[in-house]
C-alpha cells in the first residue's frame, strides 16, 4: 500500500496486522483521485470508516489543505496515526474515533467538506443511513463517495443525486451531489 501521487508520491503505508480492515487498493484509490483531479485541490476532505488513513493521506499528498479521519477502531485510530506521521502530515490530518452512525448526525472538526469519502465494511447493514448522513457533512457544492461492494446497489437517498458508479472487480465507487 503506497501513496499514489502528489508530494508524497511512493511512500509506503502501515498496513494492519489484524483482521476486519479491508484497504481500498491502490487500483481503485487511483481510480477514484483520477475522478477527483479537479476538485481535491484545497479541498476539505472526511474520510469515514478511514481503516488505514490511505485515502486521507492519498488526498493531502494531491493538494487538499487538510483531512479529517474517521473509525471506532482504537488500533485503526494509531494506524493512521503512524501513517500520517510517516507522510508528515500529522498536523493536517485530525483523527477522530467514534461509530459513524453517531459521529456523522454532528459537525465534526475540519468540516464541512467538499469530499466526503464513505468505506464502510461491504456488509454494513444501513448504507442509505450513512450516505445521507454524510451528506450533511457536505459544504455547499459537496460530493459524497461510496465506496461498496459491486454486487450491492448503491442506495438512493433523498436529496441526493447519484451521478456515477464506477465498478472495479468486486468494488464499486458510487459519487453522490
Amino acid at each position: 500500500m503506497r501513496i499514489i501521487a502528489g508530494t508524497h508520491k511512493g511512500r509506503h503505508l502501515k498496513a494492519p496486522r489484524w483482521e476486519g480492515i479491508r484497504p481500498t487498493s491502490d487500483k481503485l484509490r487511483e481510480t477514484l483521485f483520477n475522478i477527483l483531479q479537479m476538485r481535491i485541490e484545497g479541498a476539505r476532505v472526511l474520510d469515514a470508516f478511514s481503516g488505514t488513513g490511505a485515502v486521507a493521506l492519498e488526498a493531502l499528498s494531491r493538494g487538499a489543505v487538510s483531512a479529517t479521519c474517521l473509525d471506532n477502531d482504537r488500533r485503526a485510530a494509531g494506524l493512521i496515526a503512524e501513517n500520517a506521521a510517516l507522510c508528515g502530515e500529522s498536523d493536517r490530518c485530525v483523527i477522530i474515533r467514534d461509530v459513524a452512525s453517531r459521529a456523522l448526525k454532528k459537525p465534526l472538526p475540519g468540516g464541512p467538506f467538499e469530499i466526503v469519502v464513505l468505506d464502510p465494511p461491504y456488509d454494513y447493514p444501513n448504507l442509505g443511513e450513512a450516505v445521507e448522513d454524510a451528506a450533511g457533512q457536505r459544504a455547499a457544492n459537496g460530493l459524497v463517495v461510496l465506496e461498496h461492494a459491486s454486487r450491492v446497489a448503491p442506495p438512493q437517498p433523498a436529496g441526493l443525486s447519484l451521478t456515477r458508479t464506477v465498478t472495479s472487480g468486486d468494488s464499486a465507487l458510487t459519487f453522490y451531489s
